[in-house]
């Protein structure tokens, strides 16, 4: 006999709350190159230019956008467990790579290997946490989803800028990282089950009027990215949110160097950004289920500007501090509202492979904010490239406040005008592309 297939956060939470831990993890595994790597290059491998240094953001970004895309068409092929099992098993040899690196090629070999394991991991923890929660909790699904992942972030760059500051900045800071792969694996193999016939159910019970077969991979490409207003808003937003985190990871701990911090203190600035925009997401994302996604995104992006553009005013660690809260506030509010909202538009039968091309987009903008700010830093100077990176933020949530539009996202109602309003918007395009 069949198990009855139930939505919601409470008829799911044990597979939900080690969903969390999972991703917890996922976000660990990034976090322990958060504060030190570019230290790193410059101590271990005399890396001068910011270009060269950045190099491993542009390489993990780029791996973990291709990788996005690819894990969302796959778990609706293959189900979400087997594709979060292969992400882990890529993330195993990692910390070893880092701690014994013979060259900085291995540094980004290492990285490619964290893109395409944090592509499937994390892009498939999101898929399965939305299919449990239903259309009514997205909002908080994805604010606990990222809390456990950012959090996880600051806690291990925390860790690994104090060991790095007592030791040595190789091989102990990725000791952890060894403990943070198996267990990862371990949990994903043995107690995570798959979500998919949740997402199956959904689609049954859904009110929407399409019963037809789900859109080709072209079509879902182009409704997310370009055809529906909506979805290529949320898209183009999530590219300029990790523009700036990838010039914040790169940029943020050279100018602190400079300005006289040590490792220790260094590690504790690249926590507290993750930390604050990892714990306010619990708050964030159930309250865009509230009052609405649109002004939380554009509102947020605009106190990330705010955040970025205090690192060229302020030139202490109390300075460099408040900023940091300013930036992680603003991401918080900006981060899962935007997953929420792909899921609020996209309909639960192409729904990860939508989820999938947002989060292409979104990290490309890992890529394009290392090549940005390393070759406006090169060429003008590092508070110039911050600079810019400030005024991209900005012009993005104004985007945002100018085209999004909001909707109801309780099913069977506003969902329903919501969609059939997206498909007559997009319709004569997609049809063009068929």
């Amino acid at each position: 006999m069949t198990q009855q297939v139930q939505l919601g956060l409470r008829a799911n939470l044990p597979q939900f709350a080690l969903l969390v831990v999972v991703n917890a993890f996922v976000g660990a595994m990034v976090g322990l190159e958060r504060a030190i790597l570019p230290a790193l290059a410059e101590q271990s491998f005399h890396l001068v230019a910011h270009t060269a240094i950045l190099s491993f953001i542009v390489v993990f970004g780029a791996t973990k956008a291709i990788t996005n895309y690819f894990a969302g068409r796959w778990s609706d092929a293959i189900g979400r467990k087997r594709v979060l099992v292969i992400g882990w098993l890529a993330a195993v040899p990692i910390p070893w790579m880092l701690m014994w690196a013979p060259s900085w090629t291995w540094i980004l070999w290492a990285n490619a290997l964290l893109g395409i394991s944090q592509g499937l991991t994390w892009s498939t923890t999101v898929i399965m946490k939305i299919d449990l929660v239903g259309p009514r909790q997205r909002g908080l699904a994805m604010g606990l989803n990222e809390f456990a992942g950012y959090a996880a972030v600051g806690i291990s760059a925390l860790m690994t800028g104090y060991l790095a500051g007592r030791y040595a900045i190789r091989p102990e800071p990725f000791y952890p990282g060894v403990f943070y792969a198996v267990a990862g694996l371990v949990l994903s193999t043995m107690c995570v089950h798959d979500t998919q016939a949740h997402a199956r159910h959904e689609a049954r019970t859904h009110t929407t009027g399409d019963r037809g077969a789900a859109p080709s991979a072209r079509t879902v490409f182009l409704q997310t990215s370009f055809a529906n207003r909506k979805l290529s808003t949320i898209s183009q937003a999530g590219f300029a949110n990790n523009l700036n985190d990838g010039a914040a990871w790169g940029l943020f701990p050279i100018v602190y160097a400079a300005a006289g911090l040590d490792l220790n203190r260094i590690g504790i600035l690249a926590a507290m950004y993750p930390s604050v925009w990892g714990i306010a997401q619990l708050f964030t994302g159930a309250l865009s289920d509230r009052i609405g996604r649109k002004w939380l995104i554009a509102s947020g992006m605009w106190l990330q500007a705010v955040g970025i553009a205090a690192v060229v005013f302020v030139h202490d660690f109390t300075g460099y501090l408040l900023s940091a809260v300013l930036f992680g506030l603003g991401t918080a509010m900006v981060y899962p509202t935007l997953l929420a909202s792909i899921g609020d538009v996209a309909h639960p039968s192409w729904r990860a492979s939508s989820v999938g091309v947002y989060r292409l987009w979104r990290d490309l903008g890992y890529a394009a904010g290392a090549v940005i700010a390393g070759g406006t830093a090169d060429l003008l100077g590092v508070n110039t490239a911050v600079a810019l990176v400030a005024a991209i933020t900005l012009a993005s949530g104004v985007i945002v406040a100018v085209r999004f539009t909001e909707g109801d996202r309780h099913p069977g109602t506003g969902a329903v005008q919501e969609r059939a309003a997206v498909d007559r918007t997009s319709a004569p395009f997609i049809r063009s592309v068929r």
